[in-house]
């Protein structure tokens, strides 16, 4: 595999081009969710610069644009008011010693190869988690929107000093705040398509601050330090490094999910297929960067990509552009954006959390399954008023229990013990031939689909009800894999059938499933000659076995001597 992604100069022209148009994109929503964390405009456009440059550089997506994303600001705002709220003065170094944290989990992620595993969580925790983070960014931005600072308490504290809020409201930033929306809604498809509404509501909505607003008091973003970024060596505290690690890898996986996510989106739109632990690789390495710069996390950025798509990119030398574009903004011209509103960028922030909301699933969710909705939800509430961590875990736990309680129902259903040829499973003629001949005294204990933990309650229910009978034939044929829980529980019925005098035959079991009944020892209850490949041959014996039974037991009994091992003439006494 190579290290870096592949790049080559074949589409310059439409590379260059999608770069530019993406960096005009980004650059709006780097100083957006820069203000919006708490760690300044700066550090959101050294993040777009770092995330994307090397992300682009080392990733599995050629066409796919990395930068800071409304998710991942999210939780670096927690993270910034947690740590600063704590330690003062190294509070700011700790928040981006947490980013690099986060690049080091997604590189781990990507080298053992988990990037198939961090998205296999069920679509309702993913909705109700998505829409979430969207409701925060959504509340965080009320404040600044409406002219004055966020209170303190996070989103708990916004909500009770909302009535506080609205009753302070600042005319003129909540004017240039509904200005700003209000471009970004209303501005016409045509026109959007040739320039980025953000963009436009970020020149016309600071202008106007600039000449109707002159002499009102409006907070802007002020002086933003042209130059190389100061390195932020990783800082760590006894109290706290528990809490930065379990934070990092909260971030890390985050960004996995997001990113991965938009690779898919990318794969969609270009008909390829993206390398997702090569992705997570790049990804980690580019946060790893930013956390060093100072700079915020970032992942792969929906309306960055698709941007960079339609107008022509097609290799990495796209994200490549645009990331020196905006290093060049940071260098020598970070001093335009000094008089931008504040009530501007919260409008754009607001319109992002807007549009993370998955409205889509939240309309028709309730007619889909009732129980994904109730999970949405309640992944949502936690989200927004408890913890992003407790409302992931909660989530996939519930919706995994439900799931498996689904999967166990349906794999019950195929759990059967058969002692007569009553269609209960499908047999052929022969096999229903030899099942009526041995006249109930064979029992054929059927099992199919994967033997999963929660099908051993019915593989008990099935051993509790079993007949009386001489010969037990365990049939596992059609199991491909066979749990720990559902392999003792077969255990069980082979032991407790073998310690009653029973004859126990065992069928179909090989590969994996026959290694795992060699493991626990359970074939020491059931001899070499008593293993079959196929069912046919199995009943032969069981029929043969239980002839041999009768003649031991019965001396009038007749010869068998037939191709099943059935009487043909009496003995003679």
């Amino acid at each position: 595999m190579s290290l870096t992604n592949t790049i080559n100069f074949r589409n310059l022209r439409g590379d260059l081009f999608g770069g530019l148009t993406a960096a005009i994109v980004s650059l709006p929503l780097a100083l957006a969710f820069g203000v919006a964390s708490g760690a300044g405009p700066v550090a959101g456009l050294y993040g777009a610069v770092c995330v994307g440059f090397f992300a682009a550089l080392f990733g599995g997506t050629p066409t796919l644009i990395s930068e800071p994303t409304g998710p991942m600001t999210v939780v670096m705002t927690a993270i910034v008011s947690s740590m600063t709220a704590n330690n003062p003065e190294n509070g700011m170094a700790m928040a981006f010693t947490v980013v690099m944290l986060a690049g080091l989990f997604q590189i781990f992620f990507g080298i053992f190869k988990l990037g198939k595993y961090i998205t296999l969580m069920p679509y309702s925790v993913i909705s109700g988690f998505m829409s979430g983070i969207g409701v925060i960014l959504i509340l965080l931005q009320i404040a600044p929107f409406l002219g004055q600072p966020n209170p303190k308490g996070g989103v708990l504290g916004l909500v009770q000093n909302l009535p506080n809020l609205l009753a302070n409201i600042n005319p003129a930033e909540a004017t240039l705040g509904a200005l700003t929306l209000a471009i970004i809604f209303l501005m016409p498809s045509k026109i959007k398509r040739l320039v980025p509404p953000q963009l436009v509501a970020l020149i016309v909505v600071t202008v106007v601050s600039l000449v109707v607003f002159k002499d009102a008091n409006i907070r802007r973003i002020g002086e933003i330090p042209m130059g190389l970024p100061k390195l932020q060596l990783p800082t760590f505290t006894a109290s706290q490094i528990t809490v930065m690690i379990i934070n990092g890898a909260m971030l890390g996986m985050l960004g996995c999910i997001d990113t991965l996510l938009t690779a898919v989106i990318a794969d969609s739109l270009t008909r390829t297929e993206h390398k997702s632990d090569k992705e997570l690789i790049g990804q980690g390495i580019g946060n790893l960067v930013s956390g060093l710069c100072g700079g915020l996390p970032g992942a792969g950025a929906t309306m960055g990509t698709v941007v960079n798509i339609q107008t022509g990119a097609s290799t990495a030398v796209s994200g490549l552009t645009r990331a020196l574009i905006l290093l060049v903004v940071v260098l020598w011209a970070a001093n335009i954006t000094e008089t931008i509103p504040m009530a501007v960028l919260a409008g754009i922030a607001l319109k992002v959390g807007i549009d993370i909301l998955d409205w889509s699933f939240l309309k028709r969710a309730h007619k889909v399954s009732w129980k994904g909705t109730v999970i949405m939800y309640g992944v949502l509430f936690l989200t927004v008023f408890v913890d992003l961590i407790v409302a992931v875990g909660v989530g996939v736990f519930i919706a995994n229990i439900l799931t498996i309680e689904r999967l166990s129902q349906l794999q019950a259903q195929e759990v059967k013990t058969i002692s007569d040829a009553d269609d209960a499973i499908v047999l052929t003629d022969e096999e229903k031939q030899l099942i009526d001949r041995a006249n109930r005294r064979v029992l054929l204990f059927y099992l199919s689909g994967p033997m999963i933990f929660g099908v051993s309650k019915a593989i008990a229910r099935e051993h509790a009800a079993m007949a009386d009978s001489d010969v037990l034939i365990v049939d596992l044929s059609d199991v491909p894999m066979l749990g720990v829980t559902a392999s003792l529980a077969i255990e069980n019925a082979i032991k407790d059938a073998s310690e009653q005098g029973r004859q126990v035959l065992i069928v179909g079991a090989r590969g994996k499933v026959k290694k795992r009944l060699e493991k626990f020892g359970i074939l020491r209850f059931v001899p070499e000659h008593h293993m079959f490949v196929d069912r046919v041959e199995a009943l032969k014996q069981a029929v043969a076995l239980v002839n041999l039974q009768t003649a031991s037991t019965n001396p009038t009994s007749t010869e068998y001597n037939d191709s099943y091992g059935y009487p043909t003439q009496p003995r003679e006494v």
